[in-house]
């Protein structure tokens, strides 16, 4: 039987068992990036145990191995990237949505990557109080919306900017009405843009006051911001409201649990070389170690949460004003179009749970079995004897 699905021929994990040794010893990587390689390095192998499975079609029994569920790791988390689209889908409002997508400038690029925690909170702050300050000043409502951390390019350079799932409308301070936008138009572009330089800079130098960054000299801070606000690429840029954001949801949560990169893009993988896509049918290539610095460069400091919600997204409370804002669409929402949405999220999740589980041999449906496959014992003489 054929399978409906191709698997890569390449894969992350294999670059990573090959060349983590060439890699460590080159450059410095900090624990949550050593964390993440080891990681990948072990999931789905024999070194985590795993279950017996049993083939439907042809009777054969394979091994399956438990993967590691670690945050950025390319192997194990299209599952968990599913259902958290799926639980997003659930609480999403009725009604368009816009895609904004907020830039730091170069010139700040190097100290975000050395003060990622100060700096990318910052950045989420600032974000908010944007879209908080434009919904009440110009629509006089209260917007949701939902902000994803993004630190790469295509080609795998450092891009911190914020991807933004923000609603085509609010509900009214007042909380007497919903208010669309009408046409395809949310808040100036340029407008947005400077209340990022101004409020970004302003937080940075609060931490700057507050010893954030001790490896700069005053003269020096000064001199970066100078240079940050003259730069003229503060710009946010917006897409056309999308009707369904579902498509949105998936373009989000593609990297909410895994990073940067997954197997699909690998093209060739020599012991000297990985090529992989990179847009519009182009590819970029370079040496193992290369490509595996660039790739967890990527890696956020342990607990940094890389999603946020706000405004109407942010309310969890029985009625608050996430339940109000739904009570004034819910009329409009054709009941049809809702469990159109339901049946096609629970097909995905279907179809990547079976995905997981074919048989080798066959391409058959493989059932767990009762027998389970235990983690091989360290040997005698280890760092604990």
């Amino acid at each position: 039987m054929e399978s409906g699905h191709a698997r890569p021929r390449h894969h992350i994990a294999d670059i990573v068992r090959l060349h983590r040794k060439a890699l460590e010893a080159k450059h410095v990587l900090s624990l949550d990036q050593r964390r993440l390689v080891g990681s990948i390095a072990v999931c789905r192998t024999p070194a985590l145990g795993g279950c017996l499975y049993q083939c439907r079609s042809c009777g054969a029994e394979h091994p399956v191995w438990h993967s590691c569920r670690k945050r950025g790791c390319p192997n194990c988390q299209a599952l968990y990237q599913e259902k958290w689209i799926a639980a997003r889908a659930e609480r999403i409002l009725p009604v368009r949505h816009f895609h904004l997508v907020f830039t730091l400038p170069s010139e700040l690029r190097r100290l975000a990557k050395g003060h990622p925690t100060d700096v990318y909170h910052a950045f989420f702050r600032v974000v908010g109080e944007i879209l908080e300050e434009l919904g009440r000043t110009w629509l006089k409502a209260t917007l949701g919306w939902t902000m994803v951390l993004h630190t790469w390019r295509r080609d795998l350079g450092y891009h911190p900017h914020l991807h933004v799932l923000v609603t085509a409308g609010g509900l009214l301070l007042d909380g007497s009405a919903f208010r669309p936008v009408r046409g395809n138009y949310l808040f100036p572009g340029e407008v947005m843009g400077n209340l990022l330089k101004g409020k970004m800079l302003d937080a940075l130098r609060a931490l700057f006051a507050k010893g954030a960054f001790p490896e700069l000299a005053e003269e020096a801070f000064n001199v970066l911001t100078a240079g940050a606000a003259r730069h003229k690429s503060w710009v946010v840029h917006a897409q056309a409201p999308f009707r369904d954001a579902s498509h949105l949801l998936g373009y989000l949560g593609r990297y909410v649990h895994r990073m940067a990169l997954s197997d699909s893009r690998l093209k060739e993988v020599t012991p000297d070389r990985v090529t992989f896509s990179t847009r519009d049918g182009k590819t970029a290539s370079m040496p193992p170690v290369t490509f595996l610095h660039r790739f967890v460069q990527h890696v956020l400091p342990q607990g940094f949460h890389k999603v946020r919600h706000g405004g109407l997204y942010a309310s969890t409370r029985a009625g608050g004003r996430l339940e109000q804002a739904r009570a004034f669409l819910d009329a409009e929402t054709p009941p049809e179009e809702a469990e159109k949405h339901e049946a096609h999220t629970a097909e995905t999740l279907e179809g990547l749970i079976n995905e997981a589980h074919r048989c080798p041999d066959c391409d058959g449906f493989l059932e767990k079995t009762k027998v389970r496959i235990p983690r091989p014992r360290a040997p005698p003489g280890g760092p604990c004897a």
